[in-house]
């Protein structure tokens, strides 16, 4: 085998550990998804094997599952819509501190080292009938009575608010951390203000990050089924509940195949669209 065949599969051999892994945890099992999507559940609950487009049918033609699909994009959107307003803020703090953004960056990681249901479940302490938030109203006489706070979209969405910000606010760190200081300098000296420079410098140079943050918080929350679960109430169910009640509650393997692959195809739809016009290489800065 001559050199040039050997330098060209060296790269190959490589990445074989990872390109395995790849194919056994997540493409294998995907094909596995996309057989079963095309299966029938029949009447005794078996599933009959085959090609049939009924799934698919029930899937795309439902208003159903067409406004439940609809509200978790619509969830997803204002989860990350408040995200941004919330990280960018905090993440320019970080990104400008001098001797304490070690101590800050630690603080934000911390979240992390506890169990995302503990996290979502410590609401339930805080804003339930006798959680510590209505506790303290009846305690300086506000309220004579507890309030019901739970079990609605908008604690739902301050789940996910709570689950998802340190994504936010690391990715755009990130991208702040990454931008020259001396560009909102020269900006200054030339007579800019400090607002004008952040508005004209900073803030567009920052927008990857900003946009890097929104795509994992809008894929993150779209694809949750947990807080809806601990948080929501019966009419605020998002469609990976959906996916969860068709598999686990009523086996029907088939139809959960279905509606997960659907909801994949719009967010990878996303996903192809944000890599189209912004690239990848800033979600990856992120992520690591």
């Amino acid at each position: 085998m001559s050199v040039e065949a050997r330098e060209a599969r060296q790269p190959w051999i490589l990445l074989s550990p990872a390109l395995i892994a790849v194919v056994l945890l997540l493409i294998v099992p995907l094909l596995f998804i996309v057989v079963y999507s095309f299966w029938l559940r029949t009447a005794t609950g078996a599933d009959q094997v085959g090609f049939f487009l009924d799934n698919w049918q029930e899937a795309l033609s439902d208003v159903f599952y067409r406004d439940i699909l609809f509200g978790t994009l619509r969830v997803a959107a204002i989860t990350t819509l408040v995200c941004g307003l919330m990280g960018y803020p905090a993440a320019f703090f970080i990104a400008r501190s001098r001797g304490n953004r070690a101590i800050l960056l630690l603080m934000l990681m911390l979240p992390f080292w506890i169990s995302y249901i503990i996290r979502t479940m410590s609401w339930i302490n805080i804003l339930g009938v006798s959680g510590a938030f209505n506790s303290f109203l009846m305690a300086v006489g506000v309220i004579d009575e507890p309030i019901q706070m739970l079990y609605n979209q908008t604690t739902v969405i301050l789940g996910l608010v709570h689950f998802l910000l340190p994504f936010m606010i690391l990715n755009i760190y990130v991208s702040l951390d990454g931008i020259d200081t001396n560009l909102e300098d020269a900006a200054n000296s030339l007579g800019a203000t400090r607002w004008q420079s952040f508005l004209q410098v900073t803030l567009p140079l920052s927008l990857p990050g900003l946009a890097a943050g929104g795509l994992l918080c809008f894929v993150l929350g779209a694809g949750t089924y947990i807080t809806p679960l601990v948080l929501g109430g019966p009419r605020d169910a998002m469609f990976a509940n959906l996916v969860f009640e068709a598999i686990i509650t009523q086996l029907n393997w088939p139809l959960g195949s279905a509606l997960s692959l659907m909801l994949l195809v719009v967010l990878g739809a996303l996903v192809l669209i944000y890599n189209r016009y912004l690239g990848m290489a800033q979600l990856m800065k992120g992520l690591g």
